[in-house]
C-alpha cells in the first residue's frame, strides 16, 4: 500500500497594526491598577455585592442584572479574595486580604479589548485601515475611558460587548459565502446577551441591532434566487441566534446567580416568605418543618405580600388610637391594629373557628379552606381583629382596623373574616403556610384587610396603617397575605399560650420554590422595588455630557494634592460632537439630492455612509437618549458607551469628506494638515490631565487650577504646596 503524502499550509496574516494599538491599551488600561490601594468612587458599590458573592450570601441590586457582578466576582475569586472588608467609604485603605489587582484586572482588560474591536469595526464597515488606525488613536487617549477601565467598575465591560455585538453582526452579514458565518451571528446573540447582562441599558444596543437584522431579513425574503427552503432556514437561525439565545443566557445568568448566593443574608426581607424559607438559614432555620396545612387553631404571623414601602408583619399591641385625632375625627378608641416592619411576639395571631370555642387544633387537624369564614384572635392581648364603618386614622376613605374591645356602647363585635386564596388551584384549596396568597374578606362590609403604607404618627408608634378597603380593584399586593411562621396551637388557658407563643418552632419538613418562581419573583422585585433617588454631589443630567460640563471626582489622596478624575478627554468631544454634526448635514444634503435623482456618490458609497450612521450615529442615540426619559440618579459615565459610538464617527466622517467632498489636491492636503494638527491637540490634552487620569504625580494647587478649562469643574484642592 503507498502513503500518499498531501501537503497542509497554513496561511497566517498578521496585522501589525491591531497588535501594536492592542499593546499601547494594555499599556494604558493595566499599567499601576494596583494604584491607588483604596476604594475609588463606586468600587465602595459594587464591592459590597463582591463581598456577598465571596460569602455566597443572598443579594439583590434592583438596578441591573447580575452578570455583570459576577464578572468582578470572577476576578475577586482567582485573587483569593475572602470577602472580608467592610464596604463604607470612598477612600478607605484596602486591607492586605483585597486582592487589588485582581479586583481590576477584568474591567482594565476589557477596556483595554475594546480598542482593537473599533479597529476591527471600522474596517468591517468598508473603510480603510487608517480610519481604524485613528478611531483606534481617539479611543486610546480618550481619558474618560482609561480611568473607567482601571477599576473595579462596569462600563468598559459593556462597552467591550456592545462593540463585540456589533462587529459579530456585521461580519455575519457582510460573509454571506462563508459556512462560518453563522459562528459570527451565535458570537452576536451571546454578546447581546452578555452586555444586557452586565446592564440593562445593553438592551437598547440589542434593539439596534434586531432592526438592523429585521431590514436585512425583509430584504433576504425579497430575493427570489433564493428558495423558500433557504429563507425559511436562514430566518429561523436569525430568530434562534439573536431571540431564543439572548433569553436562554439571560435566565441562565440568574440561575447561576441563584445557585451560588444559597444562604440567608440581609436583603432577604424583600423577597416573599417562600423565597426566604428557600435560602440557607434565616426565615429557613426558623420555618423549617413548620405544619404545611393551616387549620382551626392554627397559631400563625401574617406577612403582607407588599413589599412597599417595607416588608411588615400583621400587629397589635395594648395601646388604643386615640379618642380623637389631630384633625378633629373621631376614632372608636379600640386596640391598634398596624403592620410592623420586625419580627415580634405581638405578631401572632390563632386562627379560630367562629362556631367553637377552642383555640387548639384538634386531632386531626381540621383544615382551613378557601372561602371559609375565621375570626383572629390576637396571641398576646386576645383582641379579635375588628373593622367596621369607622374611618381609618391616616385613610379615611378606607375603614379603621381594630383588636374588638366591648366598651358596652353601640358597636357590635364585626369581627368575621372570609378567606379568599388567591393562587388557589381549587375552589377548596386547602390554606397553605408560605405558598398561599389569601385576601381577608370583612363578611359584614365585604372590606379587604389592606396595608395602606401610610404610617402612623408618635401615637401609632410610627407603624404602618392597615386598613379595611371597601373599593379595592382586583387583586394588589398590599392586600394580600401569607402565613410565615406558623405552629399548631396546644394550648386553651391565656398564660400558657404566651409561653406557647414565644418558644421557638421546631419540625421537620422543608419545602423549595423552583427555580423559575425564584427568578420571576426576583424579576418583579427588580422592576417594582426600587432604591429613593436622592441628588448626589456629583450627578448630573443628559444635556451637560454633550459638551462634558461636568466631571467626577473619584479618588483624592488623604495628605496631597493627587486624585483621580473622571473627566473627558475635551478635544476629542469637541470634535466628536462636530463629527455627528457634519455626518447629519451630509446626509441630510444626499438624501435631498438623490430624492431629485442627483446622485453625488455612488451606490456603494451611499449604503455604506447609512450602515456606518446606523451603527455608530444610531449607537450613540440609543445609549444617551434614553436617560432623558430616567427618573434616577445620573452620572457622567453613563455617557461613556454613547460617546465610544461617537467617536467612532470622527474617522468615518473624515474619510468620507477626504475622498467624496474635497475633490482638488490642495483642499485635500490642507485636510491632511488640519486632521494632524487635530490629533497632536487630542494627544496634548491627553497628556496635560493625565495626572487627574492616574492619580500620579501630585500637582501643586497652581498647576491644578491651571486643569480646570471649564469653570463647572470641581477639581479638589487639598491645600497649597
Amino acid at each position: 500500500m503507498q502513503c500518499v503524502k498531501v501537503p497542509i499550509s497554513v496561511r497566517v496574516e498578521i496585522n501589525l497594526l491591531l497588535l501594536a494599538v492592542t499593546a499601547l491599551a494594555l499599556l494604558t488600561r493595566l499599567c499601576g491598577i494596583h494604584f491607588p490601594r483604596a476604594v475609588v468612587f463606586d468600587e465602595v458599590y459594587y464591592g459590597q455585592f463582591l463581598s456577598l458573592y465571596m460569602k455566597q450570601v443572598f443579594f439583590i441590586d434592583e438596578s441591573g442584572p447580575p452578570f455583570g457582578h459576577m464578572v468582578l466576582a470572577l476576578g475577586a475569586y482567582l485573587g483569593g479574595f475572602d470577602g472580608n472588608f467592610v464596604w463604607n467609604r470612598i477612600g478607605a485603605e484596602y486591607t492586605s486580604n483585597v486582592p487589588v489587582w485582581s479586583l481590576r484586572v477584568i474591567p482594565a482588560l476589557a477596556g483595554s479589548f475594546c480598542i482593537p474591536l473599533a479597529y476591527l469595526l471600522v474596517v468591517e464597515l468598508g473603510y480603510s485601515h487608517f480610519s481604524a488606525l485613528g478611531a483606534c488613536l481617539l479611543l486610546l487617549i480618550e481619558n474618560s475611558l482609561i480611568v473607567q477601565s482601571r477599576f473595579m467598575l462596569l462600563e468598559s465591560v459593556l462597552i467591550f460587548f456592545l462593540l463585540l455585538a456589533v462587529l459579530s453582526y456585521l461580519h455575519f452579514h457582510k460573509a454571506s459565502n462563508s459556512s462560518f458565518r453563522w459562528f459570527w451571528l451565535v458570537i452576536c446573540g451571546v454578546s447581546c446577551a452578555c452586555g444586557i447582562g452586565v446592564k440593562y441599558m445593553g438592551i437598547f444596543t440589542y434593539f439596534l441591532l434586531l432592526g438592523l437584522t429585521a431590514v436585512h431579513t425583509w430584504q433576504l425574503i425579497g430575493d427570489r434566487t433564493l428558495s423558500h427552503g433557504k429563507v425559511v432556514v436562514q430566518v429561523l437561525g436569525r430568530f434562534l441566534a439573536l431571540v431564543v439565545l439572548p433569553v436562554i443566557m439571560y435566565i441562565g445568568f440568574f440561575y447561576v446567580h441563584l445557585t451560588l448566593l444559597y444562604r440567608s443574608g440581609p436583603h432577604d426581607q424583600m423577597m416573599s416568605s417562600a423565597f426566604q424559607a428557600s435560602l440557607e438559614g434565616g426565615l429557613a432555620r426558623i420555618t423549617q418543618g413548620q405544619p404545611l396545612d393551616v387549620a382551626f387553631g392554627s397559631q400563625v404571623t401574617l406577612r403582607t405580600v407588599s413589599s412597599k414601602p417595607v416588608p411588615c408583619w400583621l400587629h397589635s399591641h395594648k395601646v388604643n388610637y386615640p379618642i380623637r385625632y389631630e384633625n378633629g375625627r373621631g376614632s372608636s378608641h379600640q386596640q391598634q391594629v398596624t403592620c410592623y416592619p420586625f419580627k415580634d411576639v405581638n405578631n401572632w395571631w390563632i386562627i379560630k373557628d367562629p362556631g367553637r370555642h377552642s383555640l387548639v387544633v384538634s386531632s386531626p387537624p381540621r383544615l382551613v379552606r378557601h372561602g371559609d369564614i375565621i375570626q383572629l384572635l390576637h396571641g398576646m392581648t386576645s383582641r379579635y381583629l375588628n373593622t367596621h364603618d369607622v374611618a381609618a386614622p391616616m385613610s379615611p376613605h378606607s375603614q379603621e382596623v381594630s383588636g374588638y374591645i366591648d366598651f358596652n356602647v353601640s358597636m357590635p363585635a364585626q369581627n368575621l373574616w372570609r378567606v379568599d386564596i388567591v393562587n388557589r388551584e381549587s375552589d377548596r384549596e386547602i390554606w397553605k403556610t408560605i405558598l398561599s396568597e389569601v385576601q381577608l374578606v370583612h363578611v359584614n362590609t365585604s372590606a379587604v384587610l389592606k396595608l395602606s403604607g401610610v404610617s402612623l404618627p408618635e401615637w401609632g408608634f410610627k407603624q404602618l396603617e392597615v386598613v379595611g378597603d371597601k373599593i379595592y380593584k382586583g387583586y394588589q399586593q398590599s392586600s394580600m397575605w401569607n402565613v410565615e411562621e406558623h405552629r399548631y396551637g396546644r394550648s386553651q388557658e391565656q398564660k400558657e399560650r404566651e409561653l406557647e407563643l414565644k418558644s421557638p418552632t421546631h419540625s421537620d419538613i422543608k419545602r423549595n420554590l423552583t427555580f423559575m418562581a425564584k427568578f420571576l419573583e426576583l424579576q418583579w422585585k427588580m422592576l417594582t422595588v426600587k432604591n429613593e433617588e436622592s441628588e448626589h454631589k456629583y450627578s448630573s443630567s443628559p444635556l451637560e455630557w454633550i459638551t462634558m460640563d461636568t466631571n467626577i471626582a473619584y479618588w483624592l489622596h488623604p495628605s496631597s494634592n493627587a486624585q483621580i478624575q473622571l473627566i473627558g478627554n475635551i478635544v476629542n468631544w469637541t470634535i466628536a460632537n462636530l463629527s455627528l454634526v457634519v455626518y447629519c448635514l451630509m446626509f441630510l444634503t444626499y438624501l435631498l439630492r438623490r430624492r431629485r435623482k442627483v446622485e453625488d456618490i455612488p451606490q456603494d458609497s451611499w449604503e455604506q455612509l447609512v450602515l456606518a450612521g446606523v451603527v455608530c450615529l444610531g449607537g450613540w442615540a440609543v445609549n444617551y437618549l434614553p436617560f432623558f426619559l430616567m427618573e434616577k440618579t445620573l452620572f457622567l459615565y453613563h455617557y461613556l458607551p454613547a460617546l465610544t459610538f461617537k467617536i467612532l464617527q470622527i474617522p468615518i466622517v473624515v474619510e468620507h469628506m477626504y475622498i467624496h467632498v474635497l475633490k482638488s489636491p490642495a483642499q485635500r492636503k490642507a485636510f491632511g494638515g488640519v486632521i494632524l494638527a487635530v490629533l497632536c491637540s487630542v494627544y496634548v490634552s491627553y497628556h496635560n490631565l493625565s495626572p487627574l487620569t492616574y492619580g500620579q504625580p501630585a500637582l501643586s494647587s497652581d498647576e491644578l487650577a491651571a486643569l480646570r478649562w471649564r469653570e463647572s469643574w470641581d477639581i479638589l484642592l487639598r491645600k497649597r504646596t
